[in-house]
């Protein structure tokens, strides 16, 4: 028995023996062992809590472009891509909040004054570029007037929003061929003073907007400066650090930023993959800490399930942003105001968000989205939805009618041009069906690549495309100025000179009442009378975030804000 007994003692000395040492290999570990033990008397680290995610040992942020940003100079940027980057890059004069709220940027503090004409600001002294060079009054009044050169190429889409300054207008058009004639001047080095053509109440909102940001005075005499990552100096919290076109961009921190200690990131890297099954896939993958809007796409047919299983990570949000079709104004027989119409009222919007898009979106009868200010509170609640009424018996009496003025007896087929992108791609085609359905008439789509669809839509070079504009500040004309004669967002060839008088009424009005109901009449003109544009929707924005991620959101605008992010 006492030999047995000693047998069967070695047998399990062997047995455990030979389990600690699978634990300690490579094919196995065991979950509930205790920590390792401490090197150098440092206290044992402490296990994870069960299922909370552990701290990376990196703060970097992953998130999805679409696409290749078209370019990076704060002049030339219109799209989501490249704002969502530049706001990593570059910061102006003021910031905004998560409700578009101006609070201080690279100017420290400001003065305006009683007449609301004139503006002061103080830059902060330890504000430097990611070079080390300081950020002047000087880089400011430079960038500005850049913008504004008329012979800058190619000639920047929002110019226009600067027509504020005194003198703006006049430079920008070649009225006053004499930069200094625009009131933005460097008093010295920390003091810049600003003068404008009228009081404008929203004018600190503007000043955290790209078209203001300052640049480097490197960029003089390098054309290519803005698409290559180590020609770019920027002033924001993050710096460029690797960009491989139409593959991924890097930033990384920005240890001369003012506020370097508030940024916890220490690189934010982009994929560009225009697939929105892939980005998800990535994002399930643990690729990508952030999915969907405004730089990416969820598969539309996948946020119902997504709601479900992901609820703690799912994010829809109402935004300040519209989603709609352009006519091209100019060419026929799109310059019949009967056939835009009949285009317009032959559309089921409501069937459109509740089984095509599926995120929550509302129909749009105007181009002025829900969240956007109006005299006591949402323009959109005080000047209701209504500019006109889906009927397809009218539409089809519209189309005939416009037709006959135009000496045809059909539609001819024409083309829809949309980027990349799954769900315009799908929206079109339900849109195309029910023209064809309604109306009897043929319509192609076609997909371009998102720089080649810009080029054309600004060149007028289509019949019809897809379009979408996000509020760059919180008053309403900021959707209705761009389709006054001459604005470089106008890509529709519209000119109405009663719509033009309305809006520069409006921005000259210093009766906030006033100025509501006259933007609210030319948007009546823009789209019941005129029907310049075709409206479908107001966007929501859908994306997946994270539940250890901190601090990045989408603002009122839509816009991603990631700078003062972190990992929890």
């Amino acid at each position: 028995m006492k030999h047995k007994s000693m047998l069967a003692m070695l047998t399990l000395l062997l047995i455990v023996s030979a389990l600690m040492s699978a634990c300690g290999s490579s094919g196995g570990q065991d979950t509930n062992s205790s920590p390792p033990p401490a090197k150098n008397n440092e206290k044992p680290a402490d296990p994870a809590p069960e299922g909370k995610t552990e701290k990376p040992k990196e703060q970097v942020f992953r998130f999805n472009l679409h696409s290749n940003p078209p370019s990076l100079d704060p002049a030339q940027v219109q799209d989501n891509v490249g704002f969502a980057v530049l706001t990593g890059l570059y910061e102006g004069l003021t910031r905004s909040d998560e409700n578009g709220k101006a609070i201080p940027g690279t100017a420290e503090k400001w003065e305006v004054s009683p007449d609301g004409l004139k503006y002061t600001f103080h830059l902060r002294k330890d504000a430097k570029w990611s070079n080390g060079d300081p950020v002047t009054a000087a880089d400011f009044e430079f960038a500005w007037k850049r913008v504004l050169d008329p012979k800058l190429e190619p000639a920047p889409p929002y110019a226009y929003q600067m027509y504020y300054i005194k003198g703006a207008e006049a430079y920008n058009t070649g009225k006053n061929a004499d930069p200094n004639s625009v009131a933005v001047k460097a008093v010295d080095a920390n003091t810049l003073e600003v003068e404008l053509e009228h009081s404008t109440p929203y004018f600190l909102g503007l000043l955290s907007f790209s078209t203001y940001f300052p640049v480097h005075s490197s960029v003089k005499n390098n054309p290519k400066w803005a698409s290559d990552a180590s020609t770019i100096i920027s002033n924001g919290p993050f710096k460029m650090s690797e960009w491989k076109q139409q593959s991924s961009l890097e930033i990384v921190k920005n240890e001369n930023y003012y506020a370097k200690d508030e940024i916890k990131f220490t690189k934010v890297q982009m994929t560009m993959v225009d697939d929105a099954g892939s980005e998800l896939n990535m994002y399930e993958t643990d690729q990508l800490d952030f999915a969907g809007m405004p730089t990416g796409r969820i598969p539309n047919e996948q946020i119902p399930i997504l709601k479900q299983t992901k609820p703690n990570e799912m994010e829809i949000k109402g935004i300040a942003s519209s989603y709609y079709y352009l006519f091209n104004n100019k060419q026929k027989p799109f310059d019949n105001v009967n056939i835009r119409k009949a285009l317009a009222m032959a559309i089921d919007r409501q069937l459109i968000v509740d089984k095509v898009t599926l995120g929550g979106q509302l129909p749009a009868f105007g181009v002025v989205s829900p969240g956007i200010a109006g005299e006591n509170g949402e323009f959109r609640s005080e000047h209701k939805n209504d500019y006109f009424k889906e009927n397809v018996e009218e539409a089809k009496a519209l189309l005939q009618k416009g037709l006959s003025e135009e000496g045809l007896s059909a539609m001819p087929e024409f083309t829809l041009i949309y980027n990349t992108d799954e769900n315009h791609k799908k929206v079109a085609e339900a849109i195309v069906d029910m023209w064809s359905k309604n109306l009897g008439i043929k319509v192609k789509i076609e997909n371009q690549e998102f720089g080649v669809f810009l080029k054309n839509r600004t060149s007028l070079n289509y019949q019809m495309s897809r379009a979408g504009w996000q509020a760059d500040y919180n008053d309403p004309m900021t959707f209705l100025d761009l389709y006054m004669t001459g604005s470089g967002n106008n890509d529709i060839g519209y000119s109405n000179p009663e719509y033009d008088k309305l809006v520069h009424e409006a921005k000259q009005s210093l009766d906030n009442k006033q100025r509501m109901e006259l933007m609210a009449k030319a948007e009546r003109i823009l789209i019941e009378q005129d029907q310049a544009i075709l409206p479908l929707y107001y966007y929501t924005n859908v994306a997946l975030k994270k539940s250890n991620l901190k601090n990045v959101f989408i603002d009122y605008q839509g816009n991603i804000i990631f700078n003062r992010g972190y990992f929890e």
